[in-house]
């Protein structure tokens, strides 16, 4: 008994240990407002229960990292390869903008600005393209060995104003899940007018309103059965214009104007943005205020604001590449800015258009080159690419690189065991003239 007792004491001295080095994650989710009740949620499912596992799978590593990290910091986005390159580089998440979808991966082929004029399914389709490439990059690298990457990035998607009113959000935000987004966020402006943070010309929809949008998104993910993270993003620190005076809670910040299109005029600013911020803190898992300049006090008082009804709340920042950083900030600011932004309380920080710029650069500079030195223009970029091996890349071997090796596997798998003539990769160009990096 003496002996049973002390193997007890032992187990529970080191569960008490491994408790302490990895304290429980609350889920995600809790103590979120919900405005209706288990059996709602129930009658609404339908008979058929569906499984959705990659929604399910960054949600909860999402949640895991943002509450395990110092903070984690995301580029956006705009096609697969690009996601798989974030992931091969070392990034954790990976953000999927509505700005870049609008720009050049939308579902009408259309270039557009970021005014919610593209079709409402296509940031759902470059959600399901990117995880669709991540996919592959996994079963690759599983094929060749083992896999060394976490290749099933959390992506966390721009449902922008929801493309309507609380159906049409309740809608999109399935449409989300389904192509497995672990987050997405909804912004406060009238989806009918709705601009980028970064224009002018924004029209914010009552604190009521859109409290009704973050409802109809988490009924959604509860509908569905997955813990997606749902993010609140104001636009009122730069916004001037609101639909109605219905709410309350907008009045103090608007001026009694009207405009020809029968909108109110309103302040807005900080601590209009903080008074929403907080009316929303309740229905979702981040808040994030859409900023003008990247400004560490503005940034600070969001926060303190936030945090004085809402201690734990999380927040996202955009370090978008709308603002001129170098004209804005000094370098030592510039390298310490996520820290700092990490020590408030922004845990999710991103560059939105990180995709659109550094696909037009890289392809402009490679365009220039080429026109004027021919081939050897074009060799510098395949020099740099080998020299990038060293740091993990592999899209040098490009026919590697989209599955070749692998669908050769599955031609042998299906030949089980029998010569195989058709082998793409064996007798290839690459497979002769470059190596395994």
């Amino acid at each position: 008994m003496l002996e049973t007792n002390a193997r007890a004491d032992v187990a529970a001295r080191r569960a008490a240990k491994a408790s302490r080095k990895k304290p429980q994650l609350k889920a995600v989710g809790d103590g979120i407002v919900r405005p209706y009740t288990a059996a709602d949620v129930e009658r609404l499912r339908g008979s058929v229960r569906v499984e959705h596992t990659l929604a399910r799978l960054g949600a909860t590593r999402l949640w895991e990292l943002l509450n395990t990290r110092d903070y984690v910091h995301a580029l956006g986005a705009l096609t697969g390869n690009q996601a798989v390159q974030m992931v091969r580089g070392g990034l954790e998440a990976i953000y999927v903008s509505g700005w870049q979808v609008a720009a050049d991966a939308n579902s009408s082929g259309m270039t557009y600005p970021d005014q919610s004029l593209y079709p409402v399914d296509s940031v759902p389709r470059v959600v399901r393209r990117i995880n669709q490439a991540l996919l592959r990059a996994d079963q690759i690298e599983h094929a060749e060995g083992g896999v060394r990457h976490h290749w099933l990035a959390p992506l966390v998607a721009d449902a922008e104003a929801g493309f309507g009113g609380p159906l049409n959000a309740f809608e999109l935000m399935k449409a989300m899940i389904e192509s497995g987004a672990a987050g997405v966020h909804f912004e406060d402006q009238l989806s009918s007018e709705k601009k980028c943070g970064h224009l002018g010309g924004k029209v914010l929809i009552p604190t009521s309103h859109f409290i009704r949008t973050l409802v109809a998104a988490r009924l959604a993910a509860d509908v569905m059965d997955v813990p997606t993270l749902l993010v609140a993003r104001t636009d009122a620190d730069s916004a001037r214009l609101v639909t109605s005076d219905i709410d309350p809670r907008d009045r103090e910040f608007m001026t009694g104007e009207r405009t020809p299109e029968g909108f109110f005029r309103m302040t807005g600013g900080i601590k209009c943005a903080i008074a929403r911020a907080r009316a929303y803190a309740p229905y979702a898992d981040l808040i994030w205020c859409e900023t003008s300049t990247p400004d560490l006090k503005e940034a600070r008082e969001f926060a303190e604001g936030v945090h004085a009804e809402y201690p734990s709340k999380l927040l996202a920042y955009n370090c978008s590449p709308s603002f001129n950083w170098k004209k804005n900030l000094d370098d030592t600011t510039i390298a310490n800015f996520q820290k700092e932004l990490a020590a408030m309380g922004y845990k999710f920080q991103f560059v939105t258009l990180a995709g659109f710029h550094a696909l037009n650069h890289s392809m402009f500079e490679l365009a220039r080159a080429y026109k004027d030195r021919g081939m050897a223009g074009y060799v510098e970029l395949q020099q740099a690419e080998f020299a990038s091996e060293a740091n993990g890349y592999s899209a040098t071997r490009h026919q590697r690189e989209v599955g070749t090796g692998y669908f050769d596997e599955v031609m042998q798998v299906i030949a089980a065991g029998n010569d195989c003539a058709t082998l793409a990769l064996k007798e290839s160009t690459e497979a002769a003239q470059f190596h395994q990096g």
